[in-house]
């Protein structure tokens, strides 16, 4: 039996949605910005996907440290919207689903939805695992796409 739960989180930052949607949408990046991910390895895009990748991450379970791997899809690239989708065995989905919001005050909001779906004895820890890692990732992201105080170009 298959268990489901969602979270979300929202960022700004001072730069353009092109830029943002550059670096969220490249998940070779984001060792720089997920504090599990350990090593990311682009394939050739797996049919129906823009970009596919073979992510290993580095987990905990109390004294025990594990890599596991996953294969990540980009399926939708936009300067308004990224939507990606991660699989691992056994049954364990991520999907994401970013929208990016130009403000008038200059600033980009950067709205990320993540729906996690996992095996009930599997659901509890690898959604504890995905929120608190997707919630680093979030307190970092705003620090890498702000340009120190610049205005952000012109859409």
């Amino acid at each position: 039996m298959l268990r489901r739960d969602t979270f979300s989180y929202t960022v700004q930052a001072r730069c353009s949605p092109a830029e943002a949607a550059a670096l969220l949408s490249d998940l070779t990046r984001h060792g720089e910005l997920h504090p599990l991910i350990v090593h990311v390895r682009q394939l050739p895009p797996r049919p129906g996907a823009l970009a596919s990748y073979t992510i290993s991450d580095r987990l905990a379970a109390g004294p025990l440290r594990f890599r596991t791997s996953y294969q990540a899809d980009v399926l939708i690239s936009e300067d308004d919207e990224i939507v990606m989708v991660a699989r691992q065995w056994p049954a364990t989905t991520v999907h994401n689903h970013t929208r990016l919001h130009a403000e008038p005050d200059g600033l980009l909001r950067i709205d990320v939805e993540i729906t996690l779906s996992a095996p009930a004895p599997l659901f509890r820890y690898a959604f504890r695992q995905a929120r608190a890692a997707h919630l680093a990732l979030a307190s970092r992201l705003g620090a890498a796409l702000d340009r120190s105080g610049e205005p952000p170009p012109a859409a």
